[in-house]
């Protein structure tokens, strides 16, 4: 699907990181690795993957602003847009060899989200959306949501909270009311592509707490360009102000989103 000018240069610049990424993945032992704090790695592979973001994104659109994972915030001449970015969504996975990472990319334009690409760089699959041009996997596979109604036949995806999160709680609970009630629960450590398997259809709902800005943004619009729905946990909350989400395809949402906000 030809995109804007903006997604373009989103995905060209995911692609260019994605190259970095996969490089240093086939030599992921030999890594130099810093602790940032219990269970939060970040990497030299990281670092490098965010620099060839920011040079590309605010090289192609420089009066933006930027949010990322690793360099903060800085606010741009045009207040209007920023670009929201994890440059190595999936760290751990990462670090440990595991193929289940990607690059998130998302654009904002007055506190709206309007165009958002996850990369998976190990296995090249790109999603990516539009507002109102629906949602998309690599050049011309259009993205729906599952068409699963009965809980028992569904699965659902989410994180579970480590080194003594303060979500953990909450999350034991959601499990124990979910589980009994549907096909499987499913934990791969990276919620952008969380977001973007429910919006491939591959699962059926997706929640989690805890999460920041850039683990959120651009997985959030392709889920809803895809047809599915993303609400914060609490109704009269904000998705990436409160870092909690939960999304789903319509003809399980309601059910699902009782049994999460029971907590």
């Amino acid at each position: 699907m030809p995109g804007s000018a903006n997604l373009n240069i989103m995905m060209k610049a995911a692609r260019k990181a994605g190259r970095s990424l996969v490089k240093d993945f086939r030599e992921v032992e030999n890594l130099q690795v810093s602790v940032k704090g219990a269970g939060d790695f970040v990497s030299r592979a990281d670092l490098a993957a965010e620099k060839i973001l920011k040079d590309e994104l605010m090289g192609a659109r420089p009066t933006y602003g930027w949010l990322a994972e690793e360099g903060g915030e800085e606010p741009g001449k045009d207040p209007t847009r920023r670009w929201i970015v994890d440059p190595l969504d999936g760290t751990t996975n990462f670090l440990h060899g595991l193929p289940h990472w990607a690059i998130s990319i998302a654009l904002e334009h007055k506190g709206e989200i309007v165009a958002g690409v996850v990369f998976d760089a190990a296995k090249d699959e790109m999603f990516y959306a539009e507002k109102g041009e629906g949602a998309w996997l690599n050049d011309s596979n259009r993205l729906r949501v599952s068409g699963r109604s009965r809980m028992i036949e569904a699965i659902f995806a989410t994180g579970l909270p480590f080194g003594g999160r303060a979500e953990l709680p909450e999350t034991l609970k959601d499990l124990a009311r979910l589980l009994p009630a549907t096909a499987g629960v499913r934990r791969w450590g990276a919620a952008s592509l969380d977001m973007a398997y429910v919006a491939a259809g591959r699962y059926e709902g997706f929640w989690e707490r805890g999460l920041k800005p850039w683990d959120l943004a651009a997985g959030t619009i392709i889920v809803k360009e895809a047809g599915g729905l993303a609400q914060p946990i609490d109704p009269a909350g904000h998705i990436l102000e409160d870092g909690a989400v939960i999304c789903a395809n319509e003809p399980i949402f309601n059910q699902f989103a009782k049994v999460i906000r029971q907590a």
